[in-house]
């Protein structure tokens, strides 16, 4: 299984926006990262692209998106996951999905994707981050931590007692989402958190190459 990183770009693919270019940006500049030779805090640090496409948008339109990330990800040695569409990350060749509630169980989407994959799902309490990790996920994205206008319908935040009470509870990584910047790391991090997921922080940046070196740095990758 791939190791994870701790830094997750989730696309933004809301009309008017460039996930390609933002994708290339950030990739770019994990691979300068780890050319620099950085110290690294611990394994697996680094960047974690997430295919998320539109609720409207066809299986053929992610999977043409999800192709040419994973052609992006792959020569710098970035994982690339898909978001809900566990079919569509088995047919590009992704490392493995995430799914969120409303999307397959947790123990389906291991049957489908397999023992080896990537596998992370939603939580935002102790007790289904718990039984989402014993269904067979290896991490956990936990949020919102506050509000964020980068997808709709999402429940009310957890705010840092919240990703402090669902890291506590489980021995996974836990990837702290919702509208997280570079000024949030440190305490994210000190709550338990292993790593953040970001769309804005990347994709709304004037530099996006520069956003994802500042996060990274911040994460100790």
């Amino acid at each position: 299984m791939p190791s994870l990183g701790r830094l997750h770009l989730v696309t933004d693919t809301r009309p008017g926006r460039d996930p390609l270019t933002v994708v290339r940006a950030a990739v770019h500049a994990a691979a300068s990262v780890t050319r620099a030779a950085r110290p690294v805090a611990s394994a697996g640090a680094g960047l974690v692209v997430q295919v998320r496409v539109e609720d409207s948008a066809s299986d053929r339109e992610a999977y043409d998106l999800a192709g040419r990330i994973v052609d992006i990800c792959a020569p710098a040695g970035v994982t690339c996951l898909v978001n809900d569409r566990l079919h569509v990350a088995l047919a590009v060749g992704a490392a493995g999905g995430h799914v969120g509630a409303l999307d397959l169980p947790v123990a389906a989407a291991r049957r489908v994707l397999g023992p080896a994959a990537v596998l992370g799902a939603t939580a935002r309490e102790p007790v289904t981050a718990a039984a989402a990790v014993t269904a067979g996920a290896g991490y956990l994205g936990v949020g919102p931590y506050r509000s964020t206008t980068t997808k709709d319908g999402l429940p009310d935040p957890i705010g840092l007692a919240g990703v402090r009470a669902v890291a506590g509870a489980v021995a996974v990584p836990v990837i702290a989402i919702g509208g997280v910047t570079v000024a949030d790391v440190p305490e994210l991090r000190a709550a338990g958190a292993y790593g953040v997921a970001v769309v804005g922080a990347v994709s709304g940046a004037a530099d996006p190459a520069r956003a994802t070196a500042e996060l990274l740095a911040a994460l100790g990758c």
